[in-house]
Protein backbone atom coordinates (compact mmCIF):
# COMPACT_ATOMS: atom_id res chain seq x y z
CA UNK A 1 0.00 0.00 0.00
CA UNK A 2 1.39 3.43 -1.21
CA UNK A 3 -0.17 7.00 0.61
CA UNK A 4 0.58 10.36 -1.16
CA UNK A 5 0.53 13.46 0.44
CA UNK A 6 0.51 16.45 -1.57
CA UNK A 7 -0.18 19.93 -0.78
CA UNK A 8 -2.73 22.53 -2.03
CA UNK A 9 -1.46 26.12 -3.15
CA UNK A 10 -2.41 29.69 -3.07
CA UNK A 11 -1.17 32.02 -5.20
CA UNK A 12 -0.02 36.00 -5.19
CA UNK A 13 0.99 37.45 -8.35
CA UNK A 14 0.88 36.48 -12.24
CA UNK A 15 -2.00 33.88 -12.47
CA UNK A 16 -3.36 33.85 -16.07
CA UNK A 17 0.24 34.40 -17.50
CA UNK A 18 1.01 30.55 -16.98
CA UNK A 19 -1.44 29.44 -19.53
CA UNK A 20 0.13 28.11 -22.57
CA UNK A 21 -2.20 30.44 -24.58
CA UNK A 22 -0.15 32.95 -23.29
CA UNK A 23 3.44 31.73 -22.26
CA UNK A 24 4.22 30.28 -24.99
CA UNK A 25 4.28 34.15 -26.78
CA UNK A 26 5.45 36.25 -23.99
CA UNK A 27 6.25 34.28 -21.06
CA UNK A 28 5.15 34.50 -17.83
CA UNK A 29 5.87 33.69 -14.34
CA UNK A 30 3.76 33.87 -10.67
CA UNK A 31 4.48 34.04 -7.34
CA UNK A 32 2.98 31.20 -5.41
CA UNK A 33 3.12 29.36 -2.10
CA UNK A 34 2.06 25.77 -0.77
CA UNK A 35 0.44 25.58 2.33
CA UNK A 36 0.00 23.13 4.86
CA UNK A 37 -3.61 21.93 3.67
CA UNK A 38 -3.55 18.47 1.54
CA UNK A 39 -5.03 15.80 -0.89
CA UNK A 40 -4.21 12.29 0.18
CA UNK A 41 -3.86 8.86 -2.12
CA UNK A 42 -3.71 5.52 -1.58
CA UNK A 43 -3.22 3.15 -3.81
CA UNK A 44 -2.87 -0.79 -3.73
CA UNK A 45 -2.48 -3.69 -6.08
CA UNK A 46 -6.12 -5.18 -5.90
CA UNK A 47 -6.01 -8.88 -4.93
CA UNK A 48 -7.58 -11.04 -7.66
CA UNK A 49 -10.76 -12.11 -5.98
CA UNK A 50 -13.17 -9.20 -7.65
CA UNK A 51 -15.70 -9.32 -10.32
CA UNK A 52 -14.00 -5.49 -11.30
CA UNK A 53 -10.44 -4.54 -11.67
CA UNK A 54 -10.07 -1.25 -10.79
CA UNK A 55 -11.96 0.35 -7.57
CA UNK A 56 -11.94 4.16 -7.33
CA UNK A 57 -13.24 5.90 -4.00
CA UNK A 58 -13.64 9.68 -3.97
CA UNK A 59 -16.58 11.68 -3.44
CA UNK A 60 -18.14 8.39 -6.05
CA UNK A 61 -17.71 5.24 -5.91
CA UNK A 62 -16.59 3.15 -8.99
CA UNK A 63 -16.20 -0.62 -9.69
CA UNK A 64 -14.76 -1.08 -13.10
CA UNK A 65 -13.43 -4.05 -15.20
CA UNK A 66 -11.70 -1.78 -17.88
CA UNK A 67 -9.94 1.84 -18.05
CA UNK A 68 -11.90 3.13 -20.63
CA UNK A 69 -14.90 2.62 -18.18
CA UNK A 70 -13.95 4.83 -15.29
CA UNK A 71 -15.91 8.17 -15.36
CA UNK A 72 -13.17 10.03 -13.11
CA UNK A 73 -11.19 11.91 -16.39
CA UNK A 74 -7.99 12.32 -14.15
CA UNK A 75 -7.43 8.67 -13.06
CA UNK A 76 -8.65 7.13 -16.09
CA UNK A 77 -6.27 9.29 -18.61
CA UNK A 78 -3.30 8.32 -15.60
CA UNK A 79 -3.65 4.84 -15.68
CA UNK A 80 -3.92 4.96 -19.54
CA UNK A 81 -0.90 7.20 -19.82
CA UNK A 82 1.08 4.68 -17.31
CA UNK A 83 0.13 1.68 -18.83
CA UNK A 84 -1.62 -0.11 -16.04
CA UNK A 85 -2.57 -3.15 -16.62
CA UNK A 86 -2.76 -4.80 -12.90
CA UNK A 87 -6.26 -3.93 -11.03
CA UNK A 88 -5.64 -1.12 -8.74
CA UNK A 89 -7.81 0.60 -5.62
CA UNK A 90 -7.36 4.24 -5.32
CA UNK A 91 -8.86 6.55 -2.41
CA UNK A 92 -8.68 9.75 -2.30
CA UNK A 93 -9.17 12.17 0.65
CA UNK A 94 -8.54 16.14 1.27
CA UNK A 95 -8.41 19.26 3.54
CA UNK A 96 -10.46 21.50 0.90
CA UNK A 97 -13.27 20.71 -1.24
CA UNK A 98 -12.97 20.37 -4.87
CA UNK A 99 -13.62 23.19 -7.36
CA UNK A 100 -12.26 25.98 -4.60
CA UNK A 101 -9.51 27.06 -6.09
CA UNK A 102 -7.00 25.78 -4.69
CA UNK A 103 -5.39 23.70 -6.77
CA UNK A 104 -7.11 20.54 -5.68
CA UNK A 105 -7.11 19.42 -9.36
CA UNK A 106 -3.79 19.14 -9.70
CA UNK A 107 -2.52 18.38 -6.51
CA UNK A 108 -4.89 15.26 -7.21
CA UNK A 109 -3.11 14.80 -10.60
CA UNK A 110 0.21 15.02 -9.13
CA UNK A 111 -0.82 12.89 -5.81
CA UNK A 112 -2.13 10.39 -8.17
CA UNK A 113 0.99 9.84 -10.56
CA UNK A 114 3.24 10.08 -7.73
CA UNK A 115 1.61 7.31 -6.01
CA UNK A 116 1.40 4.68 -8.80
CA UNK A 117 5.01 5.45 -9.52
CA UNK A 118 5.41 4.23 -6.07
CA UNK A 119 3.52 2.07 -6.33
CA UNK A 120 5.52 0.24 -8.86
CA UNK A 121 8.69 1.18 -7.11
CA UNK A 122 9.51 4.04 -9.11
CA UNK A 123 10.61 7.65 -7.23
CA UNK A 124 9.66 10.03 -10.39
CA UNK A 125 11.35 13.48 -10.17
CA UNK A 126 9.19 16.77 -8.96
CA UNK A 127 9.99 18.09 -12.50
CA UNK A 128 8.62 14.96 -14.16
CA UNK A 129 6.21 15.10 -11.43
CA UNK A 130 4.82 18.67 -12.99
CA UNK A 131 5.63 18.02 -16.44
CA UNK A 132 3.47 15.02 -16.70
CA UNK A 133 0.45 15.75 -14.33
CA UNK A 134 0.77 18.98 -17.02
CA UNK A 135 0.48 17.20 -19.75
CA UNK A 136 -1.73 14.83 -18.81
CA UNK A 137 -4.65 18.00 -17.36
CA UNK A 138 -3.77 20.01 -20.67
CA UNK A 139 -3.30 17.27 -23.44
CA UNK A 140 -5.14 14.03 -22.30
CA UNK A 141 -8.28 15.61 -20.42
CA UNK A 142 -8.40 18.92 -22.44
CA UNK A 143 -8.98 20.60 -19.50
CA UNK A 144 -8.32 24.72 -19.59
CA UNK A 145 -5.83 24.71 -16.69
CA UNK A 146 -2.44 26.68 -16.11
CA UNK A 147 0.54 25.42 -15.89
CA UNK A 148 1.44 26.85 -12.39
CA UNK A 149 -0.34 24.60 -10.38
CA UNK A 150 1.37 21.49 -11.11
CA UNK A 151 4.60 23.07 -10.37
CA UNK A 152 3.47 24.93 -7.53
CA UNK A 153 2.15 21.31 -5.39
CA UNK A 154 5.10 18.87 -6.66
CA UNK A 155 7.92 20.93 -5.82
CA UNK A 156 6.22 23.19 -2.60
CA UNK A 157 7.38 26.08 -1.02
CA UNK A 158 7.53 29.35 -1.83
CA UNK A 159 8.14 29.70 -5.32
CA UNK A 160 8.77 32.41 -8.30
CA UNK A 161 7.89 30.43 -11.12
CA UNK A 162 8.91 31.10 -14.82
CA UNK A 163 7.03 30.39 -17.50
CA UNK A 164 9.39 29.90 -20.92
CA UNK A 165 8.31 30.42 -24.58
CA UNK A 166 9.62 27.35 -25.41
CA UNK A 167 7.45 25.53 -22.79
CA UNK A 168 10.36 24.74 -20.37
CA UNK A 169 9.63 26.39 -15.98
CA UNK A 170 12.17 27.04 -14.22
CA UNK A 171 11.07 26.96 -10.18
CA UNK A 172 12.95 29.59 -8.03
CA UNK A 173 12.43 29.32 -3.91
CA UNK A 174 12.26 32.69 -2.83
CA UNK A 175 15.58 33.03 -1.03
CA UNK A 176 14.39 35.15 1.95
CA UNK A 177 14.47 34.59 5.72
CA UNK A 178 12.56 32.28 7.96
CA UNK A 179 11.22 35.33 9.56
CA UNK A 180 10.38 37.30 6.99
CA UNK A 181 8.24 34.26 5.83
CA UNK A 182 6.47 34.03 9.19
CA UNK A 183 5.84 37.58 9.04
CA UNK A 184 3.87 37.27 5.62
CA UNK A 185 2.09 34.07 6.85
CA UNK A 186 1.13 36.53 9.59
CA UNK A 187 -0.58 38.38 7.39
CA UNK A 188 -2.15 36.32 5.65
CA UNK A 189 -5.69 35.12 6.34
CA UNK A 190 -7.93 32.64 4.11
CA UNK A 191 -11.47 32.07 4.02
CA UNK A 192 -14.20 29.25 2.08
CA UNK A 193 -16.79 31.51 0.41
CA UNK A 194 -19.01 28.14 0.07
CA UNK A 195 -19.55 28.85 -3.60
CA UNK A 196 -18.22 26.05 -5.72
CA UNK A 197 -17.11 26.68 -9.25
CA UNK A 198 -15.23 24.63 -12.30
CA UNK A 199 -12.15 26.66 -12.88
CA UNK A 200 -11.88 25.70 -16.71
CA UNK A 201 -15.39 27.48 -17.06
CA UNK A 202 -13.87 30.94 -15.43
CA UNK A 203 -10.37 30.25 -17.79
CA UNK A 204 -12.31 29.77 -20.70
CA UNK A 205 -13.89 33.35 -20.58
CA UNK A 206 -10.81 35.23 -20.90
CA UNK A 207 -8.33 32.46 -22.27
CA UNK A 208 -9.64 33.22 -25.52
CA UNK A 209 -9.73 36.84 -25.00
CA UNK A 210 -5.72 36.96 -23.74
CA UNK A 211 -4.50 39.10 -26.64
CA UNK A 212 -7.13 41.68 -26.00
CA UNK A 213 -5.93 41.89 -22.60
CA UNK A 214 -2.50 42.02 -22.96
CA UNK A 215 -2.22 45.61 -20.61
CA UNK A 216 -3.59 43.55 -17.73
CA UNK A 217 -1.72 40.55 -18.48
CA UNK A 218 1.90 42.41 -18.61
CA UNK A 219 1.00 44.59 -15.34
CA UNK A 220 -0.15 41.36 -13.78
CA UNK A 221 3.82 40.21 -14.56
CA UNK A 222 5.21 43.29 -13.13
CA UNK A 223 3.60 42.56 -10.00
CA UNK A 224 5.33 39.42 -9.80
CA UNK A 225 8.61 40.91 -9.19
CA UNK A 226 7.76 43.57 -7.32
CA UNK A 227 6.27 41.29 -4.74
CA UNK A 228 9.29 40.00 -4.87
CA UNK A 229 11.52 42.59 -3.83
CA UNK A 230 9.06 43.63 -1.23
CA UNK A 231 9.69 40.48 0.47
CA UNK A 232 13.60 40.42 -0.49
CA UNK A 233 13.95 43.77 0.96
CA UNK A 234 13.63 45.67 4.14
CA UNK A 235 10.17 47.43 3.23
CA UNK A 236 7.45 47.76 4.96
CA UNK A 237 5.35 44.57 4.64
CA UNK A 238 2.11 46.11 4.08
CA UNK A 239 3.19 47.04 0.53
CA UNK A 240 2.39 43.67 -0.18
CA UNK A 241 -1.02 43.92 0.48
CA UNK A 242 -1.11 47.15 -1.94
CA UNK A 243 -0.67 45.16 -4.33
CA UNK A 244 -2.23 42.09 -3.69
CA UNK A 245 -5.72 44.81 -4.02
CA UNK A 246 -3.95 46.07 -7.24
CA UNK A 247 -4.08 42.75 -8.94
CA UNK A 248 -7.21 41.60 -7.61
CA UNK A 249 -8.94 45.19 -9.75
CA UNK A 250 -6.65 43.67 -12.61
CA UNK A 251 -7.84 40.29 -11.93
CA UNK A 252 -11.52 41.14 -12.16
CA UNK A 253 -10.95 43.06 -15.31
CA UNK A 254 -9.94 39.76 -17.43
CA UNK A 255 -13.76 38.04 -17.17
CA UNK A 256 -17.41 39.29 -15.44
CA UNK A 257 -17.44 35.77 -14.61
CA UNK A 258 -13.92 36.10 -12.49
CA UNK A 259 -15.68 37.91 -9.75
CA UNK A 260 -20.24 38.55 -8.34
CA UNK A 261 -22.02 39.82 -6.35
CA UNK A 262 -21.79 37.68 -3.25
CA UNK A 263 -17.86 37.98 -3.85
CA UNK A 264 -17.30 41.70 -3.67
CA UNK A 265 -19.34 42.18 -0.65
CA UNK A 266 -17.32 39.82 1.24
CA UNK A 267 -14.12 41.58 -0.14
CA UNK A 268 -15.65 44.61 0.70
CA UNK A 269 -16.42 44.36 4.00
CA UNK A 270 -12.95 42.81 5.02
CA UNK A 271 -11.51 45.88 3.60
CA UNK A 272 -13.67 47.80 5.52
CA UNK A 273 -12.61 45.77 8.45
CA UNK A 274 -9.26 46.43 7.86
CA UNK A 275 -7.65 44.10 4.92
CA UNK A 276 -5.14 45.81 2.96
CA UNK A 277 -6.20 43.70 0.40
CA UNK A 278 -6.61 40.23 -0.66
CA UNK A 279 -8.20 38.06 -3.79
CA UNK A 280 -10.38 35.15 -4.65
CA UNK A 281 -7.81 32.26 -5.15
CA UNK A 282 -7.46 30.52 -8.54
CA UNK A 283 -9.40 31.37 -11.49
CA UNK A 284 -12.47 32.91 -9.53
CA UNK A 285 -16.04 32.58 -9.74
CA UNK A 286 -16.03 31.10 -6.25
CA UNK A 287 -13.55 28.54 -3.68
CA UNK A 288 -11.44 30.78 -1.28
CA UNK A 289 -10.83 34.30 -0.44
CA UNK A 290 -7.31 35.02 0.25
CA UNK A 291 -6.91 38.09 2.71
CA UNK A 292 -3.44 40.18 3.82
CA UNK A 293 -4.67 41.68 7.39
CA UNK A 294 -2.42 43.19 9.73
CA UNK A 295 -2.34 40.63 12.76
CA UNK A 296 -3.91 43.31 15.12
CA UNK A 297 -7.33 43.65 12.65
CA UNK A 298 -7.46 40.12 11.85
CA UNK A 299 -10.04 39.56 15.00
CA UNK A 300 -12.29 42.30 13.48
CA UNK A 301 -11.98 41.06 10.01
CA UNK A 302 -12.39 37.39 11.49
CA UNK A 303 -15.64 39.06 12.92
CA UNK A 304 -17.18 40.76 10.42
CA UNK A 305 -17.03 37.62 7.87
CA UNK A 306 -17.93 35.41 10.61
CA UNK A 307 -20.57 33.83 8.61
CA UNK A 308 -17.79 32.13 6.44
CA UNK A 309 -15.23 29.64 7.45
CA UNK A 310 -12.08 30.70 8.65
CA UNK A 311 -8.98 28.45 7.22
CA UNK A 312 -5.76 28.83 9.71
CA UNK A 313 -2.73 27.74 7.99
CA UNK A 314 1.32 27.79 7.44
CA UNK A 315 3.25 27.75 4.53
CA UNK A 316 4.75 24.08 3.57
CA UNK A 317 7.64 23.36 1.74
CA UNK A 318 8.06 19.74 1.16
CA UNK A 319 5.84 19.49 -1.36
CA UNK A 320 4.38 16.24 -3.32
CA UNK A 321 5.89 13.07 -1.10
CA UNK A 322 5.34 9.30 -0.19
CA UNK A 323 3.85 9.55 3.43
CA UNK A 324 3.88 5.81 3.89
CA UNK A 325 4.94 2.51 1.77
CA UNK A 326 4.22 -0.79 2.79
CA UNK A 327 5.15 -3.24 -0.40
CA UNK A 328 2.91 -6.29 -0.48
CA UNK A 329 3.66 -9.46 -0.96
CA UNK A 330 3.07 -9.90 -5.07
CA UNK A 331 0.72 -12.46 -6.46
CA UNK A 332 2.21 -15.54 -7.90
CA UNK A 333 2.18 -15.17 -12.33
CA UNK A 334 -1.02 -17.86 -11.31
CA UNK A 335 -2.77 -15.41 -9.19
CA UNK A 336 -2.19 -12.88 -11.46
CA UNK A 337 -3.34 -14.73 -13.87
CA UNK A 338 -6.68 -15.53 -11.95
CA UNK A 339 -7.19 -11.86 -12.30
CA UNK A 340 -8.60 -11.71 -15.50
CA UNK A 341 -10.73 -15.21 -14.90
CA UNK A 342 -14.58 -14.97 -14.70
CA UNK A 343 -15.91 -15.49 -10.90
CA UNK A 344 -17.03 -19.27 -12.09
CA UNK A 345 -13.67 -20.26 -12.72
CA UNK A 346 -12.16 -19.98 -9.47
CA UNK A 347 -15.43 -21.75 -8.47
CA UNK A 348 -14.26 -24.51 -10.79
CA UNK A 349 -10.72 -24.13 -9.38
CA UNK A 350 -12.23 -24.76 -5.84
CA UNK A 351 -10.85 -21.01 -4.68
CA UNK A 352 -12.93 -19.32 -2.03
CA UNK A 353 -14.58 -15.92 -3.24
CA UNK A 354 -15.71 -12.68 -1.79
CA UNK A 355 -19.21 -14.17 -0.26
CA UNK A 356 -18.00 -17.72 0.01
CA UNK A 357 -18.64 -19.29 3.39
CA UNK A 358 -15.24 -21.04 3.62
CA UNK A 359 -13.92 -17.83 4.22
CA UNK A 360 -15.28 -17.56 7.20
CA UNK A 361 -16.03 -20.31 8.46
CA UNK A 362 -14.25 -24.16 9.41
CA UNK A 363 -16.33 -26.49 7.14
CA UNK A 364 -14.26 -29.21 9.62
Amino acid sequence: MIISRTPFRISFFGGGTDYPTWYRKHGGAVLTSTINKYCYIMCRYLPPFFEHKFALRYSKIENRHNIDDIEHPAVREVLRYLNFSRGVEINHDGDVPARSGMGSSSSFTVGLIHALYALRGQMPSKSQLAQESSFIEQERIKEIVGSQDQAAVAYGGLNHIVFHQNEELSVRPLTISRDRARELNSHLMLFYTGIQRTASNIAESYTNGFEEKRRQLRIMLDLVDEGISILGSGQDITGFGDLLHEAWALKRDLSPLVSNQDIDGIYEAAMSAGALGGKITGAGGGGFMLLFVPPYKQSVVKEKLHQLIHVPFRFEFSGSQIIFCDPEEDYSAEEIRRDHMPIQMFRELAIPTIGDSRLFHDEN
